[in-house]
């Protein structure tokens, strides 16, 4: 069971990874340092940018899910 959670875990950080990633930069960051102020105006639009904050939460809370249920096999020797 907590291989199949881990490799989940993994998965999921991975995909976090990317989704966090996807963001578009507020300004003034790490992401105009790599170019991120160049494409300023052409930011996604607000459809999209809402889909995307909605599946990195639930990611997100899929990830600390996971996390959760590892600690705590990990606590009452489950393993």
């Amino acid at each position: 069971m907590t291989r199949i959670l881990k490799v989940f875990l993994a998965i999921t950080s991975a995909f976090l990874i990317l989704l966090i990633l996807m963001h578009r930069g507020k300004g003034g960051g790490l992401s105009d340092m790599f170019g991120g102020g160049l494409t300023k105006n052409a930011g996604t639009s607000g459809v999209a940018e809402k889909n995307l904050n909605r599946w990195t939460v639930i990611i997100a809370l899929i990830w600390v899910a996971i996390i959760i249920a590892l600690g705590l096999m990990y606590k009452f020797h489950l393993i």
